[in-house]
């Protein structure tokens, strides 16, 4: 990819997460398109859909919160190392208002990818320290808190508590 194309496709990316994370799923394309400083038909060379531009911000984010859980296998406390990773899986689904779980992504291939990445990284931390319960109902109830955190969006304490009184049995 050339330099410019290169440029353009970052600022589109960096334009539609803001957008994303404002207005949720009623983000516009031509709202991003004009925010990253390029017409309409740049971005739809990149993006051809909202689905393409969402599914290309959450693999990033996936690849950076998959990294953050390999580096925590290092962790000296592997209950400590589990909540840190937990936190960051939470927050990583409150990003963007929730577009994360919506239909508008349906059943991408690179999402189910995504999600396969995050278990193996979630039942790598587990297992280290010592979590026997299935990792599928730990995700789930992760995902749980941060839904509900995401109702009080000014309650910028909600995640941390509702996280710490789900993780308190843990190790």
């Amino acid at each position: 990819m050339r330099s410019d194309a290169r440029q353009n496709r970052d600022r589109v990316l960096a334009a539609a997460r803001e957008e994303f994370t404002a207005h949720g799923a009623a983000a516009s394309l031509n709202k991003i398109a004009q925010r990253a400083g390029v017409g309409p038909g740049t971005l739809y060379r990149h993006f051809p859909s909202a689905q393409a531009l969402l599914v290309a911000i959450i693999t990033t984010d996936v690849a950076a919160l998959v990294d953050h859980g390999r580096e925590l296998l290092g962790h000296p406390s592997p209950g400590e190392a589990l909540r840190i990773w937990l936190r960051a899986v939470a927050v990583h689904a409150t990003a963007m208002r929730g577009l994360v779980a919506t239909e508008l992504l349906g059943a991408d291939p690179a999402l189910a990818e995504c999600h396969d990445r995050i278990r193996a990284v979630a039942g790598n931390l587990s297992q280290r320290a010592g979590v026997r319960d299935d990792v599928d109902d730990l995700l789930t109830v992760v995902n749980a808190v941060a839904w509900a955190s995401e109702r009080h969006p000014g309650d910028q304490g909600r995640l941390d508590r509702l996280l710490t009184l789900v993780t308190r049995g843990l190790p």
